[in-house]
């Protein structure tokens, strides 16, 4: 692999060249809208609100600096780090608005709510070419995670929190058949949502293809290969690509990758949770751009 990597040195250098040149493949979800005054339906982009909930999620909501367009707390004594939030929401002129308990359980989408909830525009998905410049701008080789399928949230959310640790640039999760980012998504990322370019595409080998003509090398992880994890050379421009929770990764996208990794098991069990199998491959990733 590693004398696979040099000859193909040009399309490296086409990736430094071309760095702002990827197509655009991220397109607006789109519903059908019900016309009243022309009596037919039309087809419109639509956004609906959506919420933060959490202390720590909400937290790092205001110091991201994107824009909220209202927070509730809970009616009562206030403790810890809920008067932080009040007193950034206030510093930013942002409407407070005091709810009994009981409505806010009403309201909330998780569990554990902890007694905020903030209202924000639609989670603002980037596009490939937008991951592409995060790493020309810092001047690192490009590290994305694809993501073919994944259904739960809580696992989408912690991936997302792993990435953003592991200083990943970019996240690719495909439109159908797979979770968006909604509340429970960014409260099980612990905020780390707001910190993350997530790119929504039509169509996972597309976006595929997208990222190979910007010079990255696509490594599957498929536990029906033969190479282990950490015996495959992870440098460079770099995709790693997660599959369904009980599926793995597609046939066609698995054609797509230039090679596949798996991680050794031992037990009984033969598979790993999506996000632990991420933060296994990822990580290893990390450590061996450290060793470079």
């Amino acid at each position: 692999m590693k004398d696979k990597r040099k000859s193909n040195n040009l399309k490296k250098q086409d990736f430094r060249k071309n760095k702002g040149a990827s197509k655009k493949i991220v397109a607006s979800n789109s519903k059908k809208v019900n016309n009243a005054s022309e009596g037919k339906n039309i087809e419109r982009n639509v956004e609906f609100e959506d919420q933060v909930e959490g202390r720590n999620s909400v937290l790092e909501l205001l110091e991201s600096g994107k824009d909220i367009n209202k927070i509730f707390v809970a009616r009562g004594e206030k403790h810890g780090s809920i008067n932080k939030i009040i007193a950034k929401a206030k510093e930013k002129r942002i409407i407070i608005v005091e709810k009994d308990r009981k409505q806010l359980e009403e309201m909330a989408q998780t569990d554990n709510f902890q007694g905020v909830i903030a209202i924000v525009p639609p989670f603002e998905y980037c596009e490939i070419s937008d991951i592409i410049e995060e790493a020309v701008k810092k001047e690192q080789d490009p590290f994305v995670i694809i993501l073919d399928g994944i259904e739960d949230p809580h696992n989408l959310g912690s991936i997302i929190r792993t990435a953003e640790t592991a200083g990943v640039h970019g996240i690719v999760i495909p439109k159908r058949r797979a979770v968006a980012v909604n509340s429970t998504v960014n409260k099980a990322s612990a905020g780390a949502v707001e910190h993350m370019k997530i790119a929504r595409v039509t169509n996972i080998s597309d976006a595929i293809e997208e990222l190979k003509a910007q010079g990255l090398w696509i490594c599957g992880t498929d536990i029906a290969t033969d190479k282990y994890y950490y015996n495959q050379d992870l440098t460079g421009p770099i995709g790693i690509v997660i599959g369904n929770e009980g599926k793995g990764i597609s046939d066609k996208v698995k054609k797509n990758c230039d090679f596949l990794v798996k991680i050794p098991m031992q037990g009984k069990i033969g598979s790993l949770n999506a996000a632990v199998s991420t933060g296994i491959v990822v990580y290893e990733a990390v450590k061996q751009r450290i060793k470079k």
